[in-house]
């Protein structure tokens, strides 16, 4: 008796001691920054959170002598941007190095709670030597975190750049200086449009989440401090937009969308050089110009209809110095509205219906010392507003432009 009592004993001892174990190999380190932005703007603006998340310029709204109500500035200064994060590796899992991160910021979810803490991503890594999934909330695959535009502005070259996080699935697979990652996702924060608004539920009742295939090569030379990356990305999206008809009877018809994005950078010791390039439709949930209409009522007497996605195509491009102390950058970028494949009869759920095209010109300059950094940009952007076409191009566009000038102050942690 006394010998099994040691044996149960020892059994305990030694199962408690390779919990200990394993649990000291748990390590959780937080990091973040305080950000605030001071932002000026030459006119009104289309932008969300008190005019800190900024897209395009306002149209002209004339009053009764003809004066432009929108011609008028606006001044702001925001802290929202601040961002907390914790980052916890620890023991392997079936073989694979395991990790969990989780950040977020005091943006809020909606305009009317800005200042409230928001989930920015919220993710579960497993990484294999060759394989890596990525379960939780993230980047959206057609924002690269690898190429994306280096902006002052939280904006980060939207509408330009599509830029959107989303609960995800994410399986890569890497084959040398290649890999090649597909993406399961649905939507959150960043909804598509429809009869009811920007809202996820279009996507979750078709039944199955959007679809994204990237392929992408990457070479890092470390000894001369060079890196090239090229790759592609392509979508598929499939909203149901209605369960009813306004006649009242049931429905499950969809509108399906296919999109795609090519990125390129290089990089040396002295300069960092990105482009990027997206072509498809209905990029609203993309933060984007584009989605979707309504093509025409297939039967007038059940109310069923049937919709047509409208087509967007934008490329950037942006560069800059790669000094530890001070940096200079220029950020550049069109977008243009290429309507839709057919006639449109019904309403439109899109963002910009009546923009032919935008562009945007913004140099900037940051300057770090230490966790310190002070960064002034400027933001010059034009939208093309104009008369809606019956196949949801616009003609006889008209030129309205805004100048912001930011300064963002940083302290990181």
């Amino acid at each position: 008796m006394k010998n099994v009592l040691i044996a149960v004993l020892f059994f305990i001892t030694t199962i408690s001691i390779s919990i200990a174990q394993e649990e000291t190999k748990l390590k959780v380190k937080f990091s973040g920054f305080v950000k605030t932005d001071i932002f000026w703007d030459s006119r009104q603006t289309v932008s969300v959170r008190e005019g800190h998340f900024f897209l395009y310029p306002k149209n002209e709204d004339l009053d009764v002598n003809g004066d432009d109500i929108n011609a008028k500035s606006n001044f702001n200064m925001l802290s929202v941007q601040t961002r907390l994060r914790a980052l916890a590796t620890g023991p392997d899992v079936l073989g694979a190095k395991t990790s969990a991160f989780v950040e977020g910021a005091f943006f809020g979810a909606i305009n009317s709670d800005v200042n409230t803490f928001r989930l920015r991503h919220a993710f579960v890594k497993l990484a294999w030597t060759k394989t890596q999934l990525l379960v939780g909330q993230y980047w959206h695959p057609m924002f690269n975190t690898k190429c994306y535009p280096g902006t002052v502005s939280f904006n980060t070259g939207t509408p330009f750049q599509p830029f959107s996080r989303n609960p995800q699935v994410r399986l890569t697979k890497i084959f040398g200086d290649f890999n090649l990652t597909l993406t399961a996702l649905s939507q959150r924060d960043f909804a598509s449009g429809g009869p009811l608004g920007g809202n996820s539920i279009y996507l979750r009742n078709t039944g199955y989440p959007a679809f994204n295939l990237r392929f992408e090569y990457s070479k890092i030379d470390k000894d001369n401090g060079t890196e090239f990356l090229i790759g592609v990305s392509g979508n598929y999206k499939a909203l149901t937009p209605r369960l009813v008809t306004d006649k009242d009877y049931k429905t499950d018809t969809k509108i399906s969308s296919t999109s795609i994005t090519g990125f390129v950078k290089f990089k040396n010791e002295d300069i960092t050089i990105k482009t990027n390039g997206f072509y498809g439709g209905d990029a609203y949930n993309l933060t984007m110009l584009g989605g979707y209409a309504v093509e025409n009522m297939t039967d007038t007497t059940t109310g069923m209809v049937d919709y047509t996605p409208i087509n967007t195509m934008s490329v950037w491009a942006d560069i800059h110095t790669n000094g530890k102390k001070w940096q200079f950058g220029l950020f550049t970028g069109y977008s243009k509205n290429l309507g839709s494949d057919n006639d449109i009869e019904g309403k439109y759920y899109s963002r910009g219906g009546n923009i032919d095209h935008l562009y945007r010109i913004s140099p900037r300059v940051i300057f770090n010392a230490g966790k310190f950094r002070i960064a002034p940009e400027i933001e010059y952007t034009v939208a093309g507003y104009g008369n809606t076409q019956v196949n949801g191009t616009v003609e006889d566009a008209k030129e309205i432009g805004n100048v912001r000038v930011l300064l963002g102050v940083y302290y990181f942690f």
